[in-house]
């Protein structure tokens, strides 16, 4: 009787733990394709839809003039808090974890950039009263 006892107690000494390393293993998979899912689907929102096409040539860092992007920051149109909307929603992705840092910096880094460069788009997501907290920490750690 003892032995049975002993062999059932080194059975799951020895099981429990490679049981926890791998569910460790198939949660951690999950959460990189989870992270890949998000990644895919921010790709696709913002490039191969039409949705942010004309506020991203106008806020592109060398293409459009100054005056045009002053007048969207100014007339605060639904397309321009959309498209800072968006950029928000990913600063949060990443506070959260959902999306890396290294994503982030693959998929926008650019437009990031113009967002920062571009000095009334930043005043105005420095604003606290716009609500673009998330954004703003984001630029913020960007050098």
């Amino acid at each position: 009787m003892q032995f049975w006892k002993d062999f059932a107690q080194a059975f799951y000494y020895t099981v429990a733990p490679i049981a926890i390393l791998v569910a460790a293993i198939g949660y951690w998979r999950g959460k990189r394709l989870e992270a890949a899912k998000w990644a895919l689907q921010l790709y696709e929102k913002f490039y191969e839809e039409d949705t942010f096409k004309d506020i991203r040539a106008i806020l592109d860092c060398g293409e459009s003039e100054q005056s045009a992007v002053d007048e969207l920051v100014r007339n605060e149109s639904s397309k321009f808090t959309d498209y800072l909307n968006f950029f928000e929603f990913i600063a949060y992705l990443k506070q959260r974890g959902q999306i890396s840092d290294s994503d982030v910096d693959a998929l926008f880094s650019y437009y990031l950039g113009c967002l920062k460069q571009r000095a009334s788009v930043y005043n105005y997501i420095q604003d606290p009263d716009t609500g673009y907290e998330h954004l703003s920490e984001l630029l913020a750690e960007r050098s």
